[in-house]
C-alpha cells in the first residue's frame, strides 16, 4: 500500500494499535463519553484534586471550592464511568482515581494549556509600559 493510502486510514493489516486504522465506533463512543464528564470544569478539578491524593467528599468540595451535593453528584458520575473509585473508612467514604491513564490525559491538557498561556503572555509582560 502507498503511504497516501496508510495515512488516508486504508485498512493495512494492522492491529490498529500503531495509529494506521480507525478505532471502533465501540471505542470512539467510549471516549467520546469520557471526555464528556471531563467537559465540566468541576469535575476535571475533582480528578486533578484526586490525582494529588485521595479525599472524602468533605476535603474535595472545600478544594474544589464547590457545594458538597454538588461534589457528590459529580463523584458519582465519575464513579460510574470508571474513572473515580471509592472505599470505605469508617464512617466516611475515600474518594481516589481509579483509572491512571485519565490522569495523564488531563495533566497533558492542562500543562499544554498553561505552557501555551504562559509563552502567549511573556512578550505582552516584556513589553507592557515601553509603548511597544
Amino acid at each position: 500500500m502507498a503511504p497516501a493510502e496508510a495515512v488516508a486510514g486504508g485498512h493495512d493489516g494492522h492491529d490498529g494499535h500503531d495509529g494506521h486504522d480507525d478505532p471502533s465506533p465501540e471505542l470512539l463512543t467510549e471516549a467520546a463519553a469520557a471526555f464528556g464528564l471531563l467537559a465540566s470544569s468541576a469535575r476535571l478539578h475533582i480528578v486533578w484534586a484526586l490525582a494529588q491524593g485521595e479525599s472524602d467528599v468533605s476535603g474535595l468540595a472545600e478544594r474544589v471550592g464547590g457545594a458538597l451535593p454538588a461534589v457528590s453528584q459529580h463523584l458519582t458520575k465519575l464513579k460510574l464511568a470508571g474513572l473515580v473509585g471509592s472505599r470505605r473508612e469508617g464512617r466516611r467514604m475515600v474518594y481516589f482515581v481509579a483509572d491512571p491513564d485519565v490522569v495523564t490525559v488531563v495533566r497533558l491538557m492542562v500543562t499544554q494549556l498553561a505552557s501555551r498561556a504562559e509563552a502567549s503572555t511573556a512578550p505582552a509582560r516584556r513589553f507592557r509600559g515601553t509603548g511597544a
